[in-house]
């Protein structure tokens, strides 16, 4: 595959705004201990010194980084960023299942409002979008602003930390209130709910199941069979957390009106992108604001087939190099102290000419028992196309694969609003596979002899998660079971008679 230039214009403006971020990012952290051991000033003076970053400073992991993380969690200073960091953000831990403790900076808050004001600016040059939204309230979903008092930091979500710093300017538009953000994430949505008679929202932020729900309590409290009874001129949804594609057949539900889907890559290590044209196909990296990326092309030569780096010196490709079409393992290094960090998503460029991203999945959630390869993408493309086949709604899922005797199963766990063939169900999904990835219809017919799905009412996900104690506007269920994970399932299955 040969690389894709971007336009001189696009280029130029990438390669210039990337060096200076990461020239910004080692002179802040130069004296750190981190910065220090892995001697950042010499980088900054080397001719050529993004080629010198790559070189010296080794791929880490969270459990790398942690081990720096703690000792900043404990209130010691200047340790991979400069000063003490005042807040912690507690991410999801899909992958792992425990909660990973994420350092956030006054400087990355402040990039994160940053990007959050581009993205509403970038709505502002669209023409299909009316200009009226910004003449009613906001309601952004985030988890409770209540945080956690520790070692004298402030721990919780990090859209509970942003959502708490929110500027007195804007506070006049953004519901829900201050008192409302504090609360628990279910009482929120009962909360939100009982006053939504008295607001009227033009735009909505969240992850979509959690909107769902919302939107759920609304009619069933109201008597409505639409959320634009309620809010008449609700235009915009800015979503994000996971890919939209399982959900848009709910959420279309709750519609009488046209609503605008933009979709956000935040995540608890930073603000990446964001969907600044209506029409496009993905997302704008954020070049210029406090993060630096690279990628690693997401390969065999680069992975095992669990998903782990093969090296820690692996090949990477700066913004210039990127191939348009290739799937790669992202890396960032930030302005909160963390120094080219795997955070475990895959992206594929769309648009290398607008600096356009997917997230196509994760790089441990993705099934290849038997050379398979199939993505997360595979699966959301899939699932949709069988659902609407079915004339169904199917919001969550998660596969799960094993050994047999003879070869390799796949065991799919689909949440679904109401009864279908479970047969011709799993027919069709297997069909779609077929016709989406060449090497999944090659090994149906060798070593991947079984697929199975069971079909499950979607509200068993969310439960699943909230025994897990996973609450909050950042919680998603993860698309591939593996190890203690899967077992967990399995036993909170088997408690349900499921």
């Amino acid at each position: 595959m040969s690389k894709i230039k971007f336009s001189l214009r696009g280029q130029s403006r990438a390669i210039r705004d990337q060096k200076k971020v990461l020239q910004k990012l080692l002179s802040t952290a130069f004296a750190t201990e981190f910065g220090v051991k892995y001697g950042f000033f010499d980088i900054l003076n080397e001719a050529d010194m993004k080629e010198a970053f790559r070189h010296r400073v080794p791929v880490h992991t969270y459990n790398d980084m942690a081990v720096w993380w703690e000792e900043a969690r404990k209130g010691k200073r200047d340790v991979t960023w400069k000063g003490i960091i005042r807040h912690f953000a507690l991410s999801s831990g899909t992958s792992e299942g425990a909660s990973k403790y994420i350092p956030v900076s006054k400087q990355m808050i402040r990039a994160i409002q940053r990007s959050s004001l581009k993205q509403y600016a970038s709505i502002l040059k669209d023409k299909d979008v009316p200009a009226s939204v910004f003449s009613h309230s906001s309601l952004m979903m985030g988890s409770s602003t209540n945080l956690k008092y520790s070692n004298g930091h402030l721990e919780g979500d990090l859209s509970g930390i942003v959502t708490s710093r929110i500027p007195l300017w804007f506070e006049a538009f953004a519901k829900p209130g201050v008192q409302t953000r504090k609360m628990p994430w279910r009482d929120k949505i009962m909360a939100i709910a009982g006053q939504a008679k008295e607001w009227d929202i033009s735009m909505i932020g969240g992850v979509p199941a959690w909107i769902i729900m919302l939107f759920e309590e609304i009619n069933e409290r109201y008597g409505v069979k639409s959320i634009h009874e309620i809010w008449p001129n609700l235009k915009v949804y800015f979503h994000g957390g996971v890919a939209i594609a399982p959900y848009l057949s709910s959420l279309r539900s709750y519609f009488t009106e046209e609503v605008f889907l933009f979709e956000t890559y935040l995540a608890s290590e930073g603000f990446f992108a964001y969907q600044s044209r209506l029409h496009a196909e993905g997302m704008k990296l954020i070049a210029n604001n406090g993060i630096y990326f690279e990628f690693i092309p997401f390969t065999e030569e680069n992975f095992d087939e669990d998903g782990n780096l093969r090296s820690r010196f692996p090949q990477t490709h700066h913004v210039e190099e990127i191939v348009e079409g290739q799937e790669y393992a992202m890396l960032i290094s930030t302005c909160a102290g963390a120094w080219r960090y795997l955070i475990g998503d895959t992206v594929r460029f769309q648009s290398l000419k607008h600096m356009e991203i997917n997230i196509t999945g994760r790089t441990k959630h993705y099934l290849s028992l038997c050379q398979e390869h199939l993505s997360v993408d595979n699966m959301n493309q899939a699932l949709s196309e069988t659902a609407a086949a079915f004339g169904v709604h199917c919001q969550e899922y998660c596969v799960a694969g094993r050994k047999l005797d003879s070869g390799f199963a796949h065991e799919w766990y689909v949440g679904i609003d109401r009864e279908v063939s479970v047969v011709q169900f799993t027919a069709t999904l297997d069909e779609k596979l077929k016709e989406i990835n060449d090497d999944y219809k090659t090994e149906r017919d060798y070593a991947l002899k079984q697929v199975t799905v069971r079909l499950l009412p979607n509200e068993v996900f969310v439960d699943f998660l909230e025994s897990q104690g996973k609450q909050g506007a950042q919680v998603k269920f993860p698309r591939v079971l593996k190890g203690e994970q899967y077992n967990r399932w399995n036993q909170f299955l088997a408690k349900r008679e499921i």
